[in-house]
């Protein structure tokens, strides 16, 4: 015998504060929310804490399923995509780190070099002037004027994914410059 789902059932309980019924409606609908909410941010670690987000507000909803409405499913993936909505503008309004961002490269700098190299930033830009223009005018939006990849995406009508790479990229050579920079100037000093 195969148990049948009954989301009206299911939601009756949840709003009782069952939990065995919200672990039963996790393991019915929670593939479904993660997988809407990967499609919309791209990033599992955001998809993640979306579809935890999502259930939270469920679990704490003061507003509840309406069947008269629709299914629950559809309901679940309105609020997925609600929250998944909120945490791309989140991430946006904050900005991207990653592994190769210009603070971290200075932590693998021996200090005493960090020091005089960072001092005016002569350096620095001296170095990213190197890099082909495709890839310092994008380093000079981000970490000279504070950007991020969206708005940079925007005003230069280059694709985000292709604003990405040739960041992430150009970070990478730039990193090889300073590294090569710094051994040259251990060794005159």
């Amino acid at each position: 015998m195969q148990f049948q789902f009954d989301d009206l059932e299911i939601m009756k309980q949840i709003i009782a504060r069952d939990q065995q019924a919200f672990r039963a409606l996790y393991q019915e609908y929670g593939k479904a929310v993660y997988s809407l909410a990967y499609h919309m941010l791209q990033n599992a670690t955001l998809a993640e804490e979306v579809t935890q987000d999502t259930f939270v507000k469920v679990w704490q909803s003061k507003s509840h399923w309406d069947p008269a409405k629709g299914k629950l499913k559809n309901w679940l993936l309105t609020i997925t995509q609600f929250t998944a909505i909120d945490r791309l503008r989140q991430e946006r309004r904050q900005p991207d780190l990653h592994p190769d961002s210009i603070d971290e490269m200075a932590e693998e700098i021996p200090a005493y070099a960090s020091e005089s190299l960072w001092r005016d930033g002569t350096t620095l830009r001296m170095l990213v002037q190197q890099l082909p223009e495709e890839q310092s005018m994008l380093i000079g939006l981000a970490f000279f004027r504070g950007m991020s990849h969206g708005d940079i995406a925007e005003v230069t009508h280059i694709p985000l994914g292709t604003v990405k790479t040739r960041l992430r990229t150009g970070l990478q050579k730039l990193r090889e410059l300073w590294l090569d920079s710094v051994q040259q100037t251990s060794k005159s000093g």
